[in-house]
């Protein structure tokens, strides 16, 4: 689709409200660090809900959410097309557990917030230790009930693209014994890296998946239902 001069003044005005807005919600984030787990959460979670005003009233986006997105301990798969699934999780489910890559939980003040809200650090080419802390890390969120958010593709594909999965995908799953939702998203064709374009954003939950399944199987019929939406 072409970039019209209405799509980057929409654009520009979204990237101004909203990283501002992120710059006070940070800052209120580090605060709420010092209070305790709930508001902490529910600054997170303001955050999530503030760009989805922004996307909505700003770039013109409509969310529709087709299903009902888990609330337990289970893994979540998510197609990951733009950064907006990845923003939008704390709104989407009750405090979600991501995968962030270890670097990014060096970044100061950042790295504090996120290991207070609960994250699963990815140190990748790290071997088995770190495999075994990850995985550690994930029972214990799973135990209380949360719900781990992984994005089984590892980066940001463009639409229309359905790249295999990464292979720690099916070892997770394995290693977690959990069931797993696969989430389809086609937020790519609009939430582009630069000028965003209006239109609707859909997120699709599909079928739990039982655990227990051989790799193959799994991450069949993962990779099928995360592109649902995506042809």
């Amino acid at each position: 689709m072409r970039t019209t001069p209405v799509d980057v003044l929409r654009s520009l005005a979204f990237y101004a409200a909203f990283y501002l807005g992120t710059v006070l919600l940070v800052l209120a984030a580090f605060v709420a660090v010092m209070i305790g787990d709930e508001p902490l959460r529910r600054v997170v979670r303001a955050w999530s809900l503030y760009h989805r005003a922004c996307a909505r009233w700003l770039l013109g986006i409509r969310l529709v959410i087709e299903g009902e997105l888990p609330n337990d301990g289970v893994l979540v798969a998510i197609k990951h097309e733009s950064f907006f699934e990845a923003i939008d999780l704390p709104a989407l489910m009750d405090r979600p557990v991501p995968f962030p890559k270890v670097e990014l939980v060096g970044i100061p003040g950042w790295g504090r917030a996120a290991r207070h809200y609960g994250i699963v650090a990815v140190e990748r080419g790290e071997g088995a230790r770190a495999l075994r802390k990850m995985v550690s890390d994930a029972r214990k969120f799973a135990a209380r009930h949360r719900p781990l958010a992984i994005f089984p593709e590892g980066t940001r594909v463009p639409t229309g693209q359905r790249p295999p999965l990464q292979s720690g995908f099916a070892g997770l799953y394995k290693l977690l014994d959990l069931p797993v939702v696969p989430v389809a998203v086609n937020s790519g064709r609009l939430y582009h890296r630069r000028w965003k374009k209006p239109g609707t954003i859909t997120i699709r939950v599909g079928t739990r998946i039982e655990s227990g399944l051989p790799r193959e199987e799994i991450e069949a019929r993962v990779r099928a239902a995360i592109n649902a939406l995506n042809g």
